[in-house]
């Protein structure tokens, strides 16, 4: 199979096109040909030599950890061959087929594009994690730094949908139209965020996202009473200075399908900021890299 895959680890060079044997799925798993994957910052990390103690980084290294595409192999225990699926792993999606749990695929909605699938579980699994973290609840005010890529699109929406009165949202001023779209209220990054930020909520933040790193976390932590009710993905070291609680991994098929259930009541939506080709993933991990895109990227594989 075609895979885009590292013999090294290092800059994105160093993810090139490979030809591999295709994985088999065991008891319990299935096999997936894999139509789109997503392209998360978790796997650029992964490029660089990180990975959970659990996870083998013997070469050669697949990365990918979303995926949807079409079941090619099954043990009756899930989905059956055929079924259209999405679902997520660790490693190995960059790849014409991917092996993962049975208990880790859902069925794909019918009516969602396959690019949109793709890059659906990931980013989505995570804003899932946090807003639930934070116990977002009605009427009350969320602030979301870096709002305008694949999880903070996710974040902003989920947290409209789960009827946050007022969702602010910090960008780069030429993402502000794409954060009004969503119905988030736009706010510039930089100095004097924290007073900006008080300009648009007076009454005060319930709750803050940091997807941009230390400096937003510290506004956050200025403007939020209650720093059980902050949270990062980023800043992990600022965090515990700062006494916030970190945010434990959680995916769960349970997670997805209330995910997949809100994007069918047209509640949930992914912009899709790029479509690359599985042979140009090192140019994929070069755009997510430079920061301050809308949406996701992904890698169209077959």
């Amino acid at each position: 199979m075609q895979a885009a895959a590292l013999s090294s680890f290092g800059g994105p060079e160093v993810l090139t096109p490979h030809e591999l044997d295709p994985p088999q799925a065991g008891p319990g798993q299935v096999r997936v040909r894999v139509r789109v994957a997503g392209v998360q910052h978790f796997d650029t990390v992964i490029r660089t030599g990180w990975a959970p103690p659990s996870v083998d980084l013997s070469f050669p290294v697949v990365p990918g950890n979303e995926f949807a595409g079409v079941v090619d192999q099954a043990d009756g225990s899930g989905s059956a061959v055929g079924d259209e699926v999405l679902g997520y792993c660790t490693t190995g999606a960059y790849a014409e087929y991917v092996v993962a749990p049975a208990d880790q695929v859902v069925p794909k909605p019918k009516n969602m594009p396959w690019d949109v699938a793709g890059g659906f579980s990931g980013n989505g699994q995570g804003a899932h994690m946090a807003l639930r973290a934070l116990d977002v609840r009605p009427g009350e005010t969320v602030l979301i730094h870096g709002a305008a890529g694949a999880l903070g699109t996710f974040s902003v929406l989920l947290a409209r949908a789960w009827g946050a009165r007022t969702v602010i949202g910090t960008a780069s001023e030429g993402n502000h139209e794409y954060l009004r779209s969503l119905g988030a209220v736009p706010v510039t990054y930089g100095e004097g965020l924290v007073d900006r930020v008080r300009a648009v909520a007076p009454n005060g933040v319930d709750a803050a996202l940091d997807l941009a790193g230390p400096e937003a976390l510290h506004a956050s932590a200025a403007l939020v009473a209650d720093r059980n009710r902050i949270r990062t993905m980023v800043s992990d070291e600022a965090a515990a200075e700062l006494g916030i609680p970190a945010l434990g991994p959680a995916r769960s098929a349970a997670r997805l399908v209330e995910l997949l259930d809100l994007y069918e009541r047209g509640l949930l939506d992914l912009h899709i900021r790029a479509a690359y080709p599985l042979a140009r993933a090192a140019d994929a991990h070069r755009a997510i890299e430079s920061g301050h895109g809308r949406g996701k990227i992904v890698l169209t594989v077959a």
